[in-house]
């Protein structure tokens, strides 16, 4: 990028945006640089607009359980302030201590409690933003019940800074959880785990988080922590289950267990110390992968009458296909996100190229989505028209020009632009 710069207020961001405007150069909003599509990299001289100094949390209702963030707040501190004054927020993953408010809402993301929170989107109760025209859009009253006209702030959620920046976001927060339950649970294979996950979502009221790993990425997590594993021989699938109560989510999580179906092994913790121990090996899959090399990273959705198949295929077709490469594949069973990654690789673009065709081309066959919460950014554009039908794609693209006529905001990500 020629330029960097770092605007402490709506305001600031909107004579950015002008300023953008009037000399006809295109900008890229930045937040915690934890994106996986490219979304936030200058790629063609935009300018870069950090949100880094735009991470105040204000305005917290104790009544409602709301709190409005700054576009670069982190994850971590929603959480902590929610925290602060007995509530919570429902959005959770790894990269919480990086990731923020503004990259969460231009990537709707989601994380380990989908199943049970919603994605970014159901938590948002409106934005104050700055549209690529440079008009400032602002409901950050919370109100939960607003039939006044379009729900802008959820065109801004998921649209990767096409439409315009993201300068704070009001939130809805979810009661605090009570007392908790976390198990790690062995199966045979794909198919029994997800049959399991079915059956755990109808029989225990206080599900939170259902996430798959397989054997050979609990191995390899255990090989390059240096920790034991949980269990001894390893189950070819693992499940991290967690439940809140009341009722007692033990009970309820144990006697769950015993009523299923395929189970090799079970380990269930009442004390956080514990839970962290089994949460080991799903926690740490991601920076496990990158020390064996920088992998190829494919975050998809399947049906769940799809999921079993895929997870039992993709492995060996990419094999077959790539000799060299180990494949990866753990995620979000509960809804369907399996993220699956791919090192080994050969740093050819024939070859990425042949893998991501691969991979993506059987999850569109399948009708999943190419993208369950990264996002489209630079890194998937090519398979947005795949995965979308022409009519969507129009519609958004007249939504992109309306807001930002100039086609200055971030305009080499999600849609092509003109």
């Amino acid at each position: 990028t020629p330029a960097a710069v770092r605007p402490g207020s709506t305001e600031e961001v909107r004579a950015v945006v002008e300023a953008c405007r009037r000399s006809g150069t295109p900008l890229v909003p930045q937040g915690g640089n934890t994106g996986l599509v490219g979304g936030s990299v200058p790629l063609a001289g935009e300018i870069v607009l950090s949100s880094e100094r735009m991470r105040a949390i204000t305005d917290v209702d104790l009544d409602s359980g709301q709190l409005t963030a700054g576009a670069g707040a982190t994850l971590a501190e929603v959480q902590s302030a929610a925290s602060a004054v007995g509530w919570r927020y429902g959005v959770d993953f790894a990269a919480r201590d990086s990731a923020t408010v503004g990259g969460m809402v231009a990537t709707n993301a989601g994380g380990v409690r989908v199943f049970r929170h919603g994605s970014t989107r159901r938590q948002l109760l409106g934005v104050e933003a700055v549209t690529g025209a440079g008009l400032v859009v602002s409901r950050l009253d919370g109100l939960v019940k607003d039939n006044t006209g379009y729900d802008l702030a959820g065109l801004f959620c998921g649209s990767e800074g096409t439409l315009g920046v993201v300068c704070r976001a009001r939130l809805a927060l979810v009661p605090p959880p009570g007392s908790m339950a976390t198990a790690l649970v062995g199966f045979h294979d794909v198919s029994s785990a997800v049959a399991a996950t079915g059956l755990l979502r109808r029989w225990v009221p206080g599900l939170e988080a259902v996430e798959m790993v397989l054997r050979a990425g609990a191995e390899m997590v255990a090989e390059q922590t240096a920790t034991d594993p949980v269990f001894d021989p390893i189950p070819p699938v693992q499940l991290v289950v967690e439940a809140t109560g009341p009722p007692d989510p033990v009970e309820a999580l144990g006697a769950a267990l015993e009523s299923l179906d395929g189970v090799l092994d079970a380990a269930v913790a009442t004390d956080a110390a514990r839970a962290a121990a089994l949460w080991h090996v799903r926690e740490t899959h991601t920076e496990s992968i990158a020390r064996i090399g920088t992998p190829l990273k494919y975050d998809v959705t399947l049906p769940s009458s799809a999921l079993s198949h895929f997870c039992a295929t993709i492995v060996g077709e990419v094999t077959e296909l790539a000799p060299s490469t180990t494949t990866w594949i753990f995620g979000h069973v509960a809804d369907g996100n399996i993220h699956v990654n791919v090192t080994g690789y050969q740093e050819e673009p024939d070859e990425i190229r042949r893998i991501e065709h691969l991979i993506l081309s059987s999850v569109d066959g399948a009708r999943g989505s190419v993208s369950a919460e990264h996002g489209i950014g630079t890194a998937k554009r090519a398979w947005l028209l795949v995965n979308r039908c022409d009519g969507d794609v129009a519609a958004m693209s007249a939504i992109a020009h309306a807001l930002d006529p100039d086609a200055i905001c971030n305009p080499n990500v999600l849609l092509t632009r003109s």
